[in-house]
């Protein structure tokens, strides 16, 4: 068998601002059925902020270990290259990263009521939220650049 290796050295990576540790490349929006397919990068061995997922998003680890963290930074689970994974909104927040080396996953998020994200301080408390109107802008910009 062939073995594969994503090269996400042709992916132009973006940043957001205040979000450490993360790095996206937009890949197609369509906001009437409320679908986003992002590449997200998380950088190896950190953790990006505490976040909850107030929306579904279907996951594919298309290189390195994507980890997920309790809100006290405890590792919680380990996907690894190849893992398929729906993950339902949910109340529950968490920090993610990437294991030994950068990982880069697909992200095909489908929205509800255009939020998707909610960001959370160490206290649980929220802090900030990402919505389909704030990724239709970040890919507005990435096609202009």
């Amino acid at each position: 068998m062939t073995d594969f290796t994503f090269n996400n050295e042709t992916v132009t990576w973006n940043q957001l601002e205040g979000i450490d540790h993360l790095s996206y490349f937009v890949l197609d929006i369509d906001p009437e059925r409320q679908i986003i397919d992002v590449l997200l990068k998380f950088d190896a061995n950190e953790q990006i902020l505490l976040h909850r997922h107030v929306a579904l998003n279907h996951l594919l680890v298309l290189q390195g270990e994507h980890r997920l963290y309790e809100p006290d930074g405890r590792l919680k689970e380990v996907r690894p290259t190849g893992r398929y994974t729906v993950s339902h909104a949910s109340d529950e927040p968490h920090r993610e990263g990437g294991g030994d080396e950068d990982v880069v996953i697909l992200f095909s998020i489908r929205g509800t009521d255009g939020r998707l994200y909610e960001f959370l301080d160490d206290d649980l408390n929220i802090v900030g939220e990402f919505t389909m109107d704030d990724f239709v802008a970040i890919h507005a910009a990435q096609q202009a650049a």
